[in-house]
């Protein structure tokens, strides 16, 4: 290979293998090895590189012209070999830009299935889910009320896990459903005990049973009306 290429006009009259400094049916790597050698040698000549580069691309041509006539040189199959390559690495490229994009659309589909806000929206459910609410909702008033001693407990536990389902159901986060179920519990809970401690103020209450309903129902209101509202 030659170590430099020669601008002087008789050098012009070379063949394009001849300016690169190969033989005749040189590789395509050859080829491309060629070019950028004598490119990294000629400096900042102008001329020099427009006879590499125009001795480059004629081989180019020539390969590609040996192509389209069946004519499959060897510069032309490594050519061949080479745009394959480049064709792959195009595609696993393309491929892994589709499952970055998989990766990131996680994110808005979490956000379908769940509620981002903090705050819930109020709005009653619709349907089937309206009435499924309101009648086990009036029947656990009613047990609450009729109860003997202790069952209150039981109910304001059912009707928090009540709370935490419809919620989830209608498209909030689990963690952010229990956090509200937990803090209507306690909400009410905190209403009853200051009822309660009016009417012991009021000494208008005579059985321990009366208390424990007169603290559990502000609770289970709130429970209940956050099954109905909360979305």
């Amino acid at each position: 290979m030659a170590s430099g290429v020669d601008p002087s006009p008789d050098s012009s009259s070379q063949d394009p293998y001849s300016v690169l400094g190969l033989e005749k049916g040189a590789a395509f790597e050859e080829i491309q090895s060629a070019r950028e050698k004598l490119l990294a040698e000629t400096g900042e000549d102008p001329l020099a590189k427009a006879k590499i580069e125009a001795s480059y691309d004629a081989l180019l041509m020539n390969s590609l012209k040996e192509r389209q006539l069946g004519n499959v040189s060897s510069a032309a199959i490594s050519a061949s070999k080479k745009e394959n390559g480049a064709r792959e690495a195009g595609g696993a490229t393309e491929e892994r830009g589709s499952l970055l994009t998989r990766l990131g659309g996680i994110r808005p589909s979490l956000a379908d299935g769940g509620s981002q806000s903090i705050l819930p929206e109020l709005a009653l459910p619709e349907g089937q889910g309206l009435t499924i609410r309101l009648t086990l909702g009036a029947f656990l008033l009613l047990l609450l009320i009729v109860s003997p001693q202790g069952s209150a407990e039981l109910i304001l536990a059912l009707s928090t896990i009540g709370v935490f389902l419809s919620q989830v159901r209608r498209k909030r986060r689990p963690l952010s459903s229990l956090g509200w179920s937990v803090v209507l519990l306690s909400m009410g809970l905190i209403i009853g005990g200051l009822l309660l401690s009016l009417a012991d103020n009021l000494q208008v209450i005579n059985t321990e049973l009366a208390s424990e309903k007169i603290e559990s129902l502000p609770a289970f209101i709130l429970l209940w009306a956050g099954s109905l509202f909360l979305a």
